[in-house]
C-alpha cells in the first residue's frame, strides 16, 4: 500500500478555480495532488504532466479517444454536480493549473486525496473511487442522452512502452476487467458505477509500430491488470 502525504493547501484566491500554492508528487508517477476552491468548496485534483511524446486512450469527458496528450487531469467536484458543461469546466481547471497543449480530463465526486496507487513492472495505476452508487453494467433501466455525471471509479494508467492503436484499446478493456475482478473480490455486488472512466497513457510509437497486444495474458497487459487490480482493490476495501 502506498499512502499519500496530507495535501498542502495554499490560501484560496479569487475566482472559480483558485489553485493551492503547493502540490504533492505521487509515488512513482508524473503527477501532483493539487488543491483549489470553487464556489465555497475545498476540492482537489490529480495532474499528470506527461509532456510531449505521449499518447492517451481514454473515455475521458475532455480529450477522450486516442491521440497525443500532454497531460491528464482527474478533478474532484462536489456531489450533485450542477454544471452541464463538464468539458469546459475541466478546461478551466487545466488552465488554472497551467497545463498546456492537448490533454485528457476526468471528473469524480469521490475524495481525490484518498487515491490508491500500485506499480507492476513499470506500469503504474492510480485509482480514485466512490462506490455509493454502483451496479452491474447490463441492467434493465434505460440510459440517458444527457451529459454524464462525474465518474466515481476513475483509473489512470501509465506504461513505459509504446502501444499500437489496437493495444491501447485492448489496454482499456484489460483495465476494466481488472477493475471488475477487484470489486467482486472486495465483496461488492457490482461491475462498477454508471460513469466510470479509464485513461491509459503510453509513449508515442514514433516510427515503430508499438506493442501489438495488451490483453491480460500479454507481457504488458498482465502487468497493467495486476496494477489496476491492486489499486482498485485497495480503494474498494477502504469503503467496505
Amino acid at each position: 500500500m502506498i499512502d499519500a502525504l496530507p495535501p498542502t493547501v495554499g490560501p484560496a484566491g479569487q475566482g472559480r478555480c483558485a489553485i493551492g500554492s503547493a502540490g504533492i508528487h505521487l509515488p512513482r508517477q508524473r503527477g501532483e495532488l493539487l488543491a483549489r476552491h470553487e464556489d465555497g468548496h475545498g476540492l482537489h485534483h490529480l495532474v499528470w504532466r506527461l509532456g510531449p511524446g505521449w499518447r492517451v486512450c481514454s473515455s475521458a469527458v475532455l480529450g477522450g479517444g486516442i491521440g497525443p496528450r500532454a497531460w491528464i487531469l482527474n478533478a474532484q467536484v462536489p456531489g450533485g454536480y450542477p454544471r452541464l458543461d463538464p468539458d469546459r469546466h475541466l478546461a478551466e481547471i487545466a488552465a488554472a493549473a497551467e497545463l498546456d497543449g492537448p490533454g485528457a480530463g476526468l471528473m469524480t465526486a469521490a475524495d481525490v486525496t484518498a487515491y490508491a496507487v500500485a506499480d507492476d513492472g513499470g506500469v503504474t495505476a492510480t485509482v480514485t473511487s466512490g462506490l455509493g452508487v454502483r451496479g452491474w453494467a447490463a441492467a434493465p433501466a434505460e440510459g440517458t442522452d444527457g451529459p454524464p455525471q462525474p465518474g466515481t471509479v476513475n483509473i489512470v494508467v501509465t506504461l513505459p512502452v509504446a502501444l499500437s492503436d489496437a493495444a491501447l484499446v485492448n489496454a482499456v478493456a484489460t483495465a476494466t476487467e481488472a477493475k471488475v475482478q477487484a470489486l467482486v473480490e472486495a465483496g461488492l455486488d457490482c461491475s462498477g458505477t454508471p460513469t466510470d472512466a479509464v485513461c491509459v497513457a503510453a509513449p508515442a510509437p514514433g516510427g515503430q509500430p508499438g506493442e501489438a497486444f495488451a490483453g491480460p495474458r500479454s507481457r504488458w497487459g498482465a502487468r497493467l491488470a495486476r496494477a489496476v487490480h491492486r489499486a482498485t482493490l485497495e480503494s474498494a476495501l477502504r469503503q467496505s
